[in-house]
């Protein structure tokens, strides 16, 4: 698919309308709520929220994902990781995104197998894509050389 994109560096030298991060879980999940209408709405795991407009010059929107720490693949964690990724699609349709960016969301310190955490996002933003024409460019933004071997593997690129 011509509209995802492979990138391994940093995700801040990306020239892209939005950028999605993961939240750095430190147990105080519970406690954070951001303001949304009529009061404070505490978010779950496999939410995401806008934490700012206009966060750096190479984008306009920063969106963080709450994503599911990997507790053996039986709490829901690969359903809670679809949440993020298609919620964050929804959110760049709703702010009219163009080109959006992703880090490899639960990877790394959440524990998340690269291979499942790979399947579910490219899954999630095929989707995401179908409901959102809009939208010109996804990247996946890797880290490592291991990662973005998988992610190119699985896209066939």
């Amino acid at each position: 698919m011509h509209r995802i994109k492979i990138h391994q560096g940093k995700i801040a030298t990306l020239n892209v309308e939005a950028v999605v991060s993961c939240y750095s879980q430190s147990g105080a999940l519970e406690r954070l709520a951001v303001a949304s209408g009529d009061g404070l709405v505490p978010l779950r795991i496999g939410d995401v929220h806008v934490v700012a407009e206009a966060v750096e010059v190479t984008s306009r929107i920063l969106i963080e994902a709450i994503g599911p720490r990997w507790r053996g693949g039986d709490y829901q964690e690969e359903q809670q990781l679809a949440s993020c990724y298609s919620k964050a699609m929804d959110l760049a349709k709703q702010y009219n995104v163009r080109s959006i960016a992703f880090t490899p969301i639960s990877c790394g310190p959440l524990g998340f197998p690269a291979n499942r955490a790979t399947n579910v996002a490219i899954q999630q933003i095929k989707l995401g894509l179908g409901r959102n024409p809009l939208i010109e460019s996804v990247i996946f933004c890797c880290f490592d050389p291991v990662t973005t071997a998988l992610y190119r593997s699985r896209l066939g690129k």
